[in-house]
């Protein structure tokens, strides 16, 4: 299969009618996007990403009267969806009957949120189903920000990538659960926890371990590189190294110094938003150079640093 890319909202509303995959952009990173209703696309991004058939997928819809045609949503889900969409916030709420468990790997429940990007909206409008669309890349590898990335990693396994530039943020979306008198918060993201405490009233809190995943990116290695990754002091994990080839991407000091080190700085000003919105990028182009580790440190636990830092911890080295 030869994979096309462009920017024909309406080929990709035919494709995707005839349950082929389309790549889409979004505000956070590509998604793989299938018709979320069919059991036939759904398998096909399964087998497209060689994805677990454990780790359910998210629906993405065009407005938030539609998120009652496939959830159970409660009052305080609805307030922070009018609030936050569209945007880099994801519902996880009890699904309705019209979503097959394929969606949800099996869960009563399901993520639901809303894209901010304008062709991503446009194509979903022409549309009478909603699109299943985990990140457009192969199981566990580096989320993808262009459609060039899209392009490295599912080249002639898919049919068309709706080409949108750039993501603007860079990273998956907050997804967050309302539970009794709090929010569960299962993956952190461009909306932070005070932001959603702000809207609702509530406070947040981390769910409790369970034996799968009922939301996406809660694999324990995920967004992973080729390369090995290491975490910590960088100063002092350098000198673990002292034959090896080194990465080192750090926040906004330079390592430029170091004799066997190459430095990648994802914000010389110190601003985390940039810093999230090229992480993914600057690994991919890393990852490409033959390096023998990656370097890399813990970043401030504000702002969208700590989606910054769950994304770093999955992306860690396992030993086998």
């Amino acid at each position: 299969m030869f994979t096309e890319t462009g920017i024909d909202v309406k080929k990709a509303a035919e494709l995707l009618r005839k349950e082929e995959l389309v790549a889409i952009p979004t505000e956070t990173v590509y998604g793989l996007a299938g018709n979320a209703l069919s059991e036939t696309a759904v398998a096909k991004i399964y087998a497209a990403k060689n994805r677990p058939a454990f780790n359910p997928l998210i629906l993405h819809v065009s407005g938030i009267d539609q998120i009652e045609r496939y959830a159970i949503a409660d009052a305080h889900s609805l307030r922070i969806a009018g609030a936050l969409m569209p945007g880099p916030i994801t519902l996880l709420l009890p699904k309705k009957d019209t979503v097959p468990d394929l969606t949800t790997a099996g869960s009563d429940k399901v993520a639901i949120r809303i894209p901010n990007h304008p062709l991503t909206l446009a194509l979903l409008k022409q549309l009478d189903f909603p699109l299943a669309a985990p990140s457009a890349n192969p199981s566990g590898y580096i989320s993808p920000t262009t459609a060039a990335h899209v392009q490295e990693g599912l080249h002639g396994k898919i049919a068309y990538i709706l080409d949108g530039g750039p993501a603007s943020i860079g990273l998956e979306s907050t997804i967050c659960e309302v539970s009794g008198h709090r929010i569960l918060l299962h993956r952190a993201g461009g909306i932070t926890a005070a932001a959603l405490t702000e809207i609702t009233g509530l406070e947040v809190a981390l769910p409790e371990a369970t034996h799968g995943p009922h939301t996406p990116g809660q694999l324990k290695s995920h967004y992973a590189p080729n390369t090995p990754l290491f975490r910590g002091n960088i100063e002092g994990l350098i000198g673990h190294y002292p034959d090896k080839k080194i990465a080192v991407i750090s926040f906004s000091k330079s390592y430029a110094d170091r004799p066997q080190v190459s430095s990648y700085v994802l914000s010389p000003s110190g601003n985390l938003a940039e810093a999230a919105n090229k992480l993914f990028a600057t690994l991919r182009e890393v990852d490409a150079q033959q390096f023998d580790v990656i370097l890399t440190e813990v970043f401030p636990e504000e702002g969208i640093g700590p989606a910054i830092n769950d994304r770093l911890d999955r992306a860690q080295f396992l030993h086998k």
